[in-house]
């Protein structure tokens, strides 16, 4: 089978990548703007000899089964810069996918979504029965990366012909992290590696974390099951609270930590206190977490440690 995977140097396109190694039955094919440095990493982790690489001007030359679109943002620091960027960067990539997928109808579509497609309302878990919060007469710069998503959602679910799947990713964390970028578990990790002391709010916040080994799996799922199209929820096997990760990185990782009255946080997409799913829709075809938030995040985190 031929996967095309567009965004291929992204951080959560690479580790996807590197955990279909040992599938012998998937040829990927991978675009993004710098084929150099692709081709780079390829060779960093011993798959050079793997897989094509080409540049975005080149998509539709090559036949393929599936295409991956992972090209967007994922730290809240560049979203806030990019602004309406957003929207173009968004629908440029999506229309050239449709685009060729008219020509391909049979051709299996992924779209890396995000839960914050749901909008502002997060005082609770979302699930199957939640609607989208939209502040129509005041749109904020923090509504522009949700909207850009939740727009190219709504053109897929229009086009109900074709093999449309969007997977709404929540929150996700890996080895690979960019330990610069703006994120609770990045200003965990930096602190123990700095050994310094972590101040944070001292207010609790819920999440599920999602990881490389499941993210793989429902990848699989959604490859292998039978034409649809739909949006699915990510999710692990348990969600977690900020507390609880704060506990466990005490317990295994020595962080020490003080909590603040006042912390001042980037926040590109609005305050989530419970920002993920109880949906899954995902079940449905086979996906079976392996990993709690809790466990994944213990895992990852060892090997980040272990570099250093």
């Amino acid at each position: 089978m031929k996967i095309a995977i567009l965004g291929a140097s992204s951080q959560i396109a690479k580790d996807l990548i590197f955990s279909m190694r040992d599938r012998v039955d998937y040829e990927l094919i991978l675009y993004g703007r710098c084929m150099a440095s692709i081709a780079s990493w390829l060779t960093s982790v011993d798959l050079s000899d793997r897989h094509l690489v080409c540049g975005y001007e080149d998509y539709g030359v090559h036949p393929h089964d599936v295409v991956m679109n992972f090209i967007g943002v994922g730290d809240p620091a560049r979203a806030e810069k990019m602004g309406e960027e957003i929207f173009d960067i968004t629908y440029k990539f999506d229309r050239l996918v449709l685009d060729d997928l008219k020509k391909n109808p049979n051709r299996k579509y992924l779209f890396l979504s995000s839960g914050s497609v749901y909008g502002s309302d997060f005082n609770n878990p979302v699930n199957s029965f939640s609607k989208a919060c939209v502040n129509i007469n005041s749109f904020t710069p923090q509504a522009y990366y949700p909207l850009a998503k939740l727009y190219a959602e709504c053109r897929h679910r229009a086009l109900q012909q074709y093999n449309i799947v969007d997977l709404r990713i929540f929150n996700y964390f890996s080895s690979s992290v960019e330990l610069s970028s703006k994120f609770f578990l990045t200003d965990v990790v930096n602190a123990v590696i700095s050994k310094i002391e972590l101040t944070t709010i001292n207010q609790n916040i819920f999440r599920d974390y999602l990881t490389p080994q499941d993210f793989v799996q429902i990848i699989d799922c959604v490859i292998k099951h039978p034409p649809m199209n739909l949006s699915i929820d990510c999710y692990s096997r348990k969600s977690v609270s900020k507390f609880e990760i704060l506990d466990m990185f005490c317990e295994k990782f020595n962080l020490k930590y003080k909590f603040l009255d006042v912390y001042q946080s980037i926040n590109a997409t609005g305050h989530k206190k419970y920002y993920y799913s109880d949906c899954r829709l995902a079940r449905d075809f086979g996906y079976n977490p392996k990993y709690s938030s809790l466990e994944g995040l213990e895992i990852e985190a060892a090997k980040i440690f272990a570099k250093f």
